[in-house]
C-alpha cells in the first residue's frame, strides 16, 4: 500500500517534472540565436551561387567552346600539337556537361536553401560539383589556357580574332533602325 506522504506530493512532483522538460526546451532555444546567423549565411551562399551560376556558368562553357576552343583547335600545328589540343578540348568538353548536369541536380535544393526552406540538398554531389569544378579549372589554367598562349601567340592575327570575337559576345546589341 503506498504511503500517504507520496499520494499527497503527486501533484507537487508532477508540477517539478513539468519543469525538468520546460528547461530542456528552454535550453534548446537558448541555443537558437548562434543557429540563426548560419542560416541566414547558407541562405545568402546559395542565393549568390544561385545568381552566379545562372548568370556565369554556361556563358563562360559557350563561350569557350564558341570561342576559344575552335581558334586554339585551328591555329595548332598538324601533329602532336593538334593531337594534345583536340584531347584537352574533348576533355574540357566533356567536364563542361558533366558540372552543368550536376548543377542542375543541385540547383532545385539550392533554390529551397536560398528560401529558407527545408531541403535535402544532395551533399555528395555538391562536394563532387566543387571537386570536378576546381579540378576543371585547374586542367584549364595549368594545362589548356598556357598552351592556347602559345599556339595562338604565334599569329597576332588569331589572338586578335579571339579578342574581338569575345567582345562582340559582350557589348550590348543595338536593333537597328530604319
Amino acid at each position: 500500500m503506498p504511503s500517504h506522504d507520496t499520494e499527497s506530493n503527486a501533484p507537487i512532483t508532477h508540477f517539478a517534472n513539468c519543469h525538468l522538460g520546460i528547461f530542456a526546451q528552454l535550453s534548446r532555444l537558448g541555443d537558437l540565436p548562434a543557429l540563426l546567423g548560419p542560416a541566414a549565411q547558407a541562405r545568402k551562399m546559395a542565393s549568390e551561387s544561385l545568381v552566379f551560376f545562372d548568370k556565369a556558368l554556361y556563358s563562360h562553357h559557350s563561350e569557350e567552346e564558341k570561342d576559344l576552343f575552335p581558334a586554339v583547335a585551328q591555329s595548332a600545328q598538324a601533329g602532336v600539337e593538334r593531337l594534345k589540343v583536340n584531347a584537352l578540348i574533348e576533355q574540357l568538353t566533356h567536364d563542361h556537361r558533366a558540372l552543368e548536369k550536376l548543377w542542375n541536380s543541385l540547383e532545385p535544393g539550392l533554390r529551397k536553401v536560398a528560401k529558407g526552406q527545408d531541403s535535402s540538398l544532395d551533399v555528395l554531389a555538391l562536394q563532387a560539383l566543387v571537386q570536378g569544378y576546381q579540378a576543371h579549372a585547374h586542367l584549364e589554367e595549368q594545362v589548356f589556357l598556357p598552351l592556347a598562349q602559345t599556339i595562338l601567340g604565334r599569329n597576332s592575327n588569331h589572338m586578335a580574332a579571339l579578342g574581338l570575337s569575345l567582345h562582340m559576345r559582350h557589348v550590348p546589341q543595338f536593333a537597328a533602325y530604319i
